[in-house]
């Protein structure tokens, strides 16, 4: 007999899809097949208020979204099908404006439950200081189960973050949550981590739970100066997330991925830009940055070192759909 949580991962959205079959959406679920190329880690909105001053008046979604459609629209012309926003809440996470510029681009468009804690803490709302990790992942996990914001919009993956260094007690509560959530849910945890004595740590502290490392993706791994402990988190199975390409050093994310492929570890690796972002409080948003230096500078790099075809499907179609479809990783 299914349990109540068995039974709404199976059939809340798309009837007779198989859990590992599915990628959450802003609009609903999709299979991992449609997903087509992908970006990873990018945002349209982020507030850098605080989790105790950020409301949703900061913003206007109409405005905001005459800035954002454009460079949506595009990375669409780049054959970009879908879209991960990173943006957490708390931080500026709007599923209604997601949901907006899914409809006007249509582009599918996936967004995230968790809380960030890098940054000292300042996005964390006060709850996150004295729950405990359990008390958090039934947060995290009511959004997965009911919907986010009093809406039937669900998150496709968990977005948690930590400090640089060795793990606080705090952020180590953070991933434990995460880790949680992703037995209860299937979800594939994304953690803001930067250098890798964290990563290694949050790694660690998942397994201890008896989560696969295949289950973590380390984001912003490209801060860490060894670029060979890239190949031991790939080896171990977890997901290296090359995602700073909006900002330039283009020439070395191109030698980056290119000792991972000879390293035959091309298929842990995922890239983006962390790229945009309209910013509530500055004029017309900010300056925006694109999303489309992947495609323009990178790659070309890398076709002169020999990638194919193939190697560039594997990055942007291949992995995305087998990191973020629906399935508990367990050791």
């Amino acid at each position: 007999m299914l349990t109540r949580r068995q039974f709404l991962l199976t059939a809340s959205a798309v009837p007779f899809l198989q859990p590992t079959e599915q990628i959450i959406t802003v609009n609903g679920t999709i299979r991992p097949q449609q997903m087509g190329k992908t970006l990873i880690h990018e945002h349209l909105l982020v507030d850098f208020i605080g989790a105790d001053k950020i409301s949703f008046d900061r913003w206007n979604r109409e405005e905001v979204l005459k800035v954002v459609l454009p460079y949506l629209l595009e990375v669409k012309k780049q054959g970009v099908k879908t879209f991960l926003d990173c943006t957490p809440a708390f931080l500026g996470r709007d599923v209604h404006l997601l949901q907006l510029a899914a409809q006007k681009s249509g582009l599918q468009i996936l967004t995230n439950t968790g809380y960030y804690g890098a940054v000292d803490n300042k996005y964390l709302p006060k709850w996150a200081f004295t729950e405990t990790a359990e008390q958090l992942a039934d947060r995290w996990t009511a959004e997965f189960e009911k919907g986010i914001d009093g809406t039937d919009v669900r998150p496709g993956f968990i977005k948690i973050s930590v400090n640089p260094g060795a793990l606080s007690e705090l952020h180590r509560k953070l991933v434990r949550a995460a880790g949680l959530t992703h037995l209860r849910t299937g979800l594939t945890i994304c953690s803001h981590t930067g250098p890798a004595l964290a990563a290694f740590e949050e790694i660690e502290e998942l397994q201890r739970m008896g989560l696969h490392p295949s289950a973590f993706v380390w984001v912003h791994a490209q801060s860490e100066s060894n670029k060979n402990l890239y190949t031991k988190a790939a080896q171990m199975g977890a997901w290296v997330s090359l995602d700073g390409m909006g900002w330039g050093d283009v020439e070395n994310y191109a030698s980056w991925l290119d000792l991972l492929k000879s390293n035959r570890l091309l298929h842990r690796v995922l890239i983006s830009h962390d790229a945009g972002w309209y910013k509530p409080g500055e004029s017309n948003g900010g300056n925006f940055i694109g999303f489309t230096a992947i495609f323009e500078k990178v790659f070309p790099i890398l076709r002169q070192k020999g990638f194919t075809q193939s190697d560039f499907d594997q990055l942007l179609i291949r992995n995305p759909a087998e990191a973020f479809k629906i399935q508990v990783r367990k050791t």
